[in-house]
């Protein structure tokens, strides 16, 4: 016991031995968070924490020169030569006083005009000067509820694992990370993680990175979900007023404050204040806010960026050294706020970068990166823990090894998997966490629908799920389902299993099989939901389906870093199915049920489908060129965004087993991308191609059938999948064809400038279709929409005007988005 404590005290001491202390404050006491304070003529630093209190290690005991630097606040400068650690430095920050004596004033604009004009047309020149380098880098990232109800939407939320105390706050997330980071003009980034460290759980890995905290105002947009115009944008002019506050002194250099205000209340753009440098023309410093509205992120209220730069005089540039991002957020009775904090030094801007300097992997983890003790993080943090964040340390790291007991895992588990009186219809789970297994029951509510073939149907599953790890990267699922139709009276069963190996490269094999009903369209695009509401309210039976009997086996891989390959071989057995239910809710005298022929509305006793045996096999390859992805640990995650498209091939062969006339190869492709045109929106773009070697006598299941609506009712986010007005199965065709979409949501550009209709934050999406089919007109059509409709901060809502041509016709028709469906399904 004695040895373990002269250890702990040898620690302790050797932590505080080459330690400066203190805290920071203004000339009434109050506490400064987040000043900057650094050895003169270095990027050897730390930044004061919320409360003022800052730690600053450093390397030798000799004199040292600390600067002190805190926007609003006069720069100061301490000599101090400790005679003995830890040294205790505590500083009075005076505010600056800012005066406009020494500007010329120009009775027809404001002075700050020439100077944003002048600081715009050296962006470009201010980019070059850190075109590359290498930095050390530290982030912490703090998520805390503030008011938490014990319900949302009836379903019980609990403690968060302990995060939350009986007044319901606390803090769900706390992380940091040091890392050592590259970059190189134009985007070129890497970053290593050295250490990372999540409260709560001592083999998590954070998810703070540095090129997510990367933002430069010089760029024209500072893009967080929808594309903010930076104050000293090309356009920027365009877009903001500007005031000039004042100007104050840092040593020689003249800095000017200048207020920043949007010209209009709803554009993408940002309130505030930046400071800069005359002459040199380059920011000192950055206190700029925007709204969740502006960034079309429902849940957040407010979001508030704050960066502090200092002079490098031998790069004789202004260089970013801290960033911190404050944010408040609210939904379904949650408030809560946030904060992720950034701090670069040991800058070096004349790397020797190599080659292969740069490859596709944008980040990585040193070793043993997640069991860096608390002795490491004591002597490494640049930034002092505030009381809360080491209590929330504390707390939660002595609990969870009790958390991960058997015994509370099974007091949780007993708690979650209580039965109630509702569970026979809604479902039921039944959880053992300790050996990492869980069963699951579907009820059939509310998967409760009406098709004209089953009539009222539903149906109830069962679901077995084993996660072999902590983090649940290899698992295996296996579900068996079951469903009966009324009106048919006709139970079926299908079911699989499924095993996952990694999250690496994601291996997985699958055997399902069963029997089910199935859409022509595999792609299933008239929803069970929707295909009721327009059967029964309007007497328009839409779906069309058949009876399929199969068995598959499926494997799934990438083969390496953007390439994903999968595979399916099988046995079906396909069967025409009749209608055996006419009932409505409102009739209609004009209107009949269809029938069960997507061909032939009329035919009531010809079958469209001859039952008949095949084989059938699947082989796809999904290339996504220039992959980048991170590396943690546990796997590889790939980053979704890239300036490349994603390609996917695939070729679908049939046999038929006692008919060689439906024997068939179909070779298909498609092509897609989101492309961000900053402030000015999104566009999407989908294309597809097939053709059908010995096509001409397959049957109507085996067509390429393509995503019409008929219901006026859109159910997915985007529409580069869908012909908005086209009958589901018109132009179904055994030929080859090409099939183009196009979106462009504007984002707030067009309609954010007109008065009044800005006030709404509506989204303008203009959209264009075409569909090519060999010895067939050509189709397209045409939509104009509104998005981001709502209220408040429920938007999943759009509205589009769809004009179609097919040959010498021409229709057009409103098509009522319901985005959330698309989230649902």
């Amino acid at each position: 016991m004695k040895a373990a404590l002269f250890l702990f005290s040898f620690l302790v001491t050797s932590i505080v031995a080459a330690q400066i202390t203190g805290n920071v404050t203004d000339e009434k006491g109050n506490t400064l968070p987040f000043v900057n304070i650094y050895i003169q003529d270095s990027y050897t630093g730390t930044t004061t924490n919320d409360l003022g209190y800052y730690e600053l290690n450093v390397k030798e005991s000799k004199t040292h020169i600390l600067v002190f630097q805190y926007l609003g606040f006069k720069q100061q400068i301490k000599e101090v030569t400790p005679s003995t650690f830890p040294y205790t430095l505590d500083v009075v920050l005076i505010e600056e006083s800012v005066s406009l004596s020494e500007v010329v004033i120009n009775t027809n604009e404001d002075p700050a005009y020439e100077i944003i004009r002048k600081t715009i047309a050296q962006r470009k020149e201010n980019q070059e000067r850190i075109a590359q380098f290498t930095a050390d880098f530290y982030s912490r990232g703090v998520w805390r509820v503030t008011d938490m109800p014990e319900k949302i939407l009836g379903q019980e939320v609990g403690d968060f694992d302990g995060a939350l105390d009986s007044t319901r706050t606390g803090i769900i997330y706390l992380s940091e990370t040091i890392s050592e980071i590259a970059y190189q003009q134009p985007d070129d980034f890497k970053e290593k993680i050295l250490a990372s460290k999540v409260s709560g759980n001592d083999n998590g890995f954070s998810f703070n990175s540095a090129q997510d905290a990367n933002f430069s105002f010089y760029d024209n947009n500072i893009t967080i979900n929808a594309a903010i115009v930076s104050p000293i944008a090309n356009n920027g002019l365009s877009y903001y007023a500007y005031k000039l506050d004042g100007v104050f002194y840092e040593g020689n250099k003249l800095i000017n404050k200048i207020t920043v205000t949007p010209r209009r209340s709803k554009d993408r753009t940002f309130s505030g204040t930046i400071y800069i440098v005359e002459d040199d023309w380059q920011l000192y410093g950055v206190e700029l806010s925007t709204t969740g509205e502006a960034l079309q992120v429902p849940i957040i209220e407010n979001l508030f960026f704050k960066q502090n730069f200092k002079f490098d005089a031998t790069e004789n540039a202004w260089i970013k050294i801290s960033q911190t991002i404050d944010f408040a957020f609210g939904f379904f009775g949650v408030k809560g706020d946030g904060r992720f904090i950034a701090v670069y030094s040991d800058y070096d801007f004349h790397p020797q970068f190599e080659k292969r300097s740069f490859t596709n992997e944008v980040l990585s983890f040193g070793l043993e990166a997640n069991k860096k003790d608390s002795t490491f993080w004591q002597s490494s943090r640049p930034i002092a823990l505030t009381n809360e964040e080491f209590k929330d340390y504390v707390k939660k790291d002595s609990i969870q090894i009790l958390r991960k007991s058997r015994k509370y895992l099974d007091s949780i588990d007993a708690k979650g998997n209580k039965f109630n009186l509702l569970d026979p219809i809604a479902g039921y789970s039944y959880k053992d966490t300790y050996n990492k297994w869980r069963v699951s029951y579907e009820g059939p509510f509310p998967a409760i629908n009406y098709n004209t073939v089953q009539g009222w149907n539903g149906g109830a599953g069962l679901n077995y799920f084993k996660w072999y790890d902590e983090n649940s990267t290899s698992w295996l699922s296996a579900n068996l389902n079951a469903t009966y139709g009324i009106a048919e009276d006709r139970v079926r069963f299908n079911g699989g299993i499924t095993r996952n190996f990694n999250r690496t490269n994601r291996r997985n094999i699958s055997l399902t099989g069963g029997n089910k009903v199935s859409q022509y369209n595999t792609a299933e695009p008239i929803s069970p939901l929707i295909n009721t509401i327009t059967s029964l309210f309007f007497e328009r039976n839409y779906m069309k389906i058949y009876d399929l009997t199969y068995a598959r086996v499926g494997y799934r891989q990438e083969l390496f870093n953007g390439l994903r390959i999968g595979s399916s071989f099988g046995y079906e057995k396909r069967r025409h199915l009749f209608n055996n239910a006419d009932y409505v809710t409102v009739h209609k005298d004009d209107i009949t049920y269809s029938t069960n022929n997507p061909l032939d509305a009329d035919a009531i006793y010809n079958p469209l489908l001859a039952t008949h045996d095949t084989f059938k096999s699947y082989l796809t390859a999904n290339i996504t060129f220039d992959q980048k992805y991170m590396t943690y640990p546990d796997g590889k995650y790939n980053v979704r965004a890239g300036k490349y498209p994603r390609l996917n091939i695939s070729i679908e062969n049939g046999i038929g087993i006692n008919n060689s006339n439906l024997n068939f190869t179909q070779f298909s492709t498609s092509l897609r991308q989101e492309i961000t045109l900053g402030n000015k929106g999104e566009t999407s773009y989908n294309v597809k191609g097939s053709a059908f070697i010995h096509g001409d006598d397959i049957l109507f299941a085996d067509y390429q059938h393509f995503n019409g609506n008929e219901t006026r009712i859109g159910t997915s986010g985007n529409y580069t999948s869908v012909f908005n007005l086209l009958p589901y199965y018109e132009l179904s065709t055994n030929k080859a064809h090409f099939e183009g979409h196009l979106e462009h949501d504007f984002k707030g550009w067009v309609l954010g400038k007109i008065p009044g209709i800005n006030q709404l934050n509506f989204n303008l999406v203009a959209g264009a279709h075409a569909l090519s089919i060999d010895g067939k007109k050509p189709y397209t059509e045409l939509s104009l929409g509104i998005d981001n409709l709502g209220i408040g901060k429920y938007r999943l809502l759009r509205l589009d005007y769809v004009r179609s041509f097919y040959g010498d016709k021409n229709q057009g028709a409103f098509v009522f988005g319901l985005k959330f469906l698309d989230f649902i399904n």
